[in-house]
């Protein structure tokens, strides 16, 4: 016999909450796609819940382990989607595809379909103006070692303009002549130093200028193109003062944030414990205190991973918009 979620889809969910008292909360189930996804969405829609909506986060497939971003989207091919079945997705390019792929088209055109508009959710965990607090948790010491926002803003800029190159490559379907794996390689931080972090900075612009005049020479006919992309995107809301926001979420989290964070903590907490040192009457309070503070200690990478002061990012601010919409278009519906 077939298992009842099997048949589980919209419409059936719309039955059930048809047989509910009226007062009763409607059940929105949303499909994401790994089970790192659940714990960002369940913060998301936190904020909408109220006496009419309540959503449920799953993963897309209950009698198998199948997951990821088509098999979150895949129901869209039939008629599973609709007022009480959604899908929440990474954007990855497919945003800024604007429609030049499948996935990019169902993506965008379909309401019933959530994205983050960054490239990922770890992008939002790397957002510039929580990365000191990720720090102060981290390590217990608020002393100010580098403006992070500043740093990714001018990263970013630095980034842009082969950032534009590696979109308009994917819009026509040419993913050898900059793979997002070479993409990556260029624009990751080869070394932080604390005391000279411009340095970094220096050595990424010889990299992204190096490669851009490649690609102007090998493609002279797609400049215009390049320049046209760019106003495009600024049209969709994109500044290049946080490209960080679009690029690979796991190579900003791995190759550029905690290059930064995991020296800026080690520092942080060499000066408190120098601190401590400094501080103590004796041995034995020095021993007391230093144990303490390291039993009281969070490890950098698990606080980025745990992050959810990202809610004033723009691209979060057009996430709840489409939630908004979403709901009303709904409660609409039900009038």
């Amino acid at each position: 016999m077939k298992r009842l979620t099997e048949y589980l889809n919209s419409d059936f969910i719309n039955a059930a909450n048809a047989l509910q008292p009226k007062k009763s909360k409607s059940r929105i189930v949303a499909y994401v796609e790994s089970y790192e996804d659940i714990s960002f969405w369940r913060s998301v829609f936190d904020e909408f819940e109220n006496d009419k909506f309540h959503f449920e986060v799953m993963l897309p497939a209950r009698t198998k382990l199948t997951k990821g971003k088509k098999q979150a989207m895949m129901n869209m091919l039939g008629k599973a989607f609709g007022k009480n079945m959604i899908a929440c997705v990474d954007s990855d390019y497919d945003y800024l595809m604007q429609g030049a792929t499948e996935t990019s088209r169902r993506m965008i055109n379909n309401r019933y379909i959530l994205h983050t508009y960054t490239y990922a959710i770890e992008n939002y965990k790397c957002y510039a103006e929580s990365l000191k607090r990720i720090c102060v948790q981290s390590t217990l010491n608020d002393i100010d070692i580098i403006d992070f926002s500043e740093f990714l803003k001018l990263y970013s800029k630095i980034c842009y303009p082969l950032f534009l190159w590696n979109i308009l490559l994917y819009r026509i379907h040419d993913l050898s002549s900059m793979s997002m794996q070479k993409f990556c390689e260029i624009v990751r931080l080869t070394s932080f130093n604390i005391g000279n972090p411009e340095h970094s900075l220096r050595q990424l612009t010889v990299r992204v200028n190096h490669q851009v005049e490649i690609l102007r020479k090998r493609f002279p006919h797609l400049i215009s193109k390049i320049e046209e992309l760019d106003k495009e995107l600024k049209q969709l809301g994109i500044e290049k003062e946080e490209t960080y926001l679009y690029i690979q979420g796991h190579h900003i989290m791995d190759s550029v944030v905690l290059r930064m964070l995991i020296p800026i903590c080690r520092h942080l907490r060499n000066k408190r414990e120098t601190e401590i040192q400094r501080l103590a009457y004796h041995k034995q309070q020095y021993n007391n205190e230093l144990s303490s503070y390291r039993h009281s200690q969070c490890d950098v990478t698990l606080m980025l991973h745990k992050n959810t002061n990202y809610k004033d990012a723009t691209p979060y601010k057009w996430l709840q918009r489409d939630i908004r919409e979403l709901l009303q278009s709904i409660e609409d519906e039900h009038k």
